[in-house]
């Protein structure tokens, strides 16, 4: 695709969003606690699986903060789209760029009250598994994971290795933002990682029920 065409498909990708989005309204609970934990100079990962990335990307957007996106092509139109709605763009994944985006993480992370939203389980699953990287950039910087939930009441689901989920036109989205996770250096990294995949598995439980009721 041309560099004319590419901007193209993005202006409209992103307009697109928006406008579904636009139309949405979101309720979400737990939003304080990133507050806070910002007032206090805490360094914050957002981590939410990669199937709901969409309705945390447009909730938040315009605040600046930091985004891990893959280089694959979904990634880069997902990339383009965020860095022109307020995201900073950490660009690599596990399997290409994998150090330097993590070394980017990790400095981003070092700036007292900063905040870096991961997908824990992207870019290419498998699906609904942490890898690694969120543990240990939590570990290395002392920073706090938020795990999200988050689903609307009507939406498209597009399945790959994973199924994502695009909300549709006025919809209602539930966010649940649950409590806060820390990991020292010496906790294992198995039992973290399941850790925080039992928080966010409960947390898509939860809105789940919620959009359904």
């Amino acid at each position: 695709m041309s560099g004319h065409l590419h901007s193209i498909k993005i202006f409209f990708a992103k307009w697109m969003l928006k406008a579904i989005y636009g139309t949405c309204r979101f309720h979400v609970d737990g939003e304080q606690q990133l507050f806070d934990l910002i007032a206090e100079k805490k360094s914050v990962i957002i981590a939410c699986w990669h199937g709901r990335l969409l309705m945390p990307v447009m909730y938040f957007a315009n605040r600046n903060y930091y985004a891990l996106a893959g280089t694959h092509a979904d990634a880069e139109l997902i990339s383009q789209i965020a860095s022109r709605i307020g995201w900073q763009m950490i660009r690599g994944s596990s399997s290409e760029g994998g150090q330097d985006a993590f070394k980017n993480i990790v400095r981003s992370l070092k700036n007292s009250g900063s905040v870096v939203y991961i997908t824990p389980d992207g870019p290419k699953g498998p699906a609904l598994e942490p890898k690694s990287g969120t543990i240990r950039a939590a570990q290395i910087t002392n920073s706090v994971i938020l795990p999200v939930g988050a689903q609307s009441t009507r939406h498209w689901g597009f399945t790959n290795w994973d199924t994502f989920f695009v909300a549709k036109p006025f919809s209602k989205i539930e966010m649940v933002i649950g409590e806060p996770i820390s990991f020292t250096r010496d906790d294992d990294e198995e039992n973290a990682k399941d850790q925080l995949k039992t928080a966010l598995d409960q947390l898509s439980d939860k809105v789940d029920d919620r959009v359904q009721s």
